[in-house]
């Protein structure tokens, strides 16, 4: 293993990607919540972002199975964090926009974990 800083590759952080079963549907949802543009957007993969930035892909899954979280037999895998101002605003302003709110609140005063159209699991908290 060659250690010396000259021979590695320069790597940077390009993007998050959620499979998911329509692409285009769940990266409206995400759009509109991040305040996000489309960068590229074909009926299989879209990438949101600005340019220069990390971005956020969906990629569309022929067999995709939702998250079943906190039901441990669909894992989730991976999930966003979202840093808000107030809890209770921001999980009303999502829900209407599309999340569903599960039953499950591990912490609720501190985050909220809510669903997207997709059922991935994604958290609002105050402490980002």
């Amino acid at each position: 293993m060659n250690n010396d800083a000259s021979s590695r590759p320069s790597l940077r952080y390009a993007a998050v990607t959620f499979d998911c079963p329509d692409p285009v549907e769940l990266s409206r949802f995400y759009a509109e919540v991040l305040k996000l543009p489309v960068l590229y957007s074909t009926d299989d993969f879209v990438l949101l972002g600005e340019e220069g930035s990390a971005g956020l892909g969906f990629n569309r899954l022929a067999d995709y199975r939702r998250p079943t979280w906190p039901d441990p037999s669909q894992e989730k895998q991976a999930h966003l964090e979202l840093g808000v101002d107030d809890l209770d605003e921001a999980q009303t302003w999502l829900l209407d926009r599309g999340a569903v709110a599960p039953a499950t609140q591990p912490e609720p005063d501190r985050w909220r974990v809510l669903l997207d159209p997709a059922g991935h699991p994604f958290c609002v908290t105050t402490l980002a």
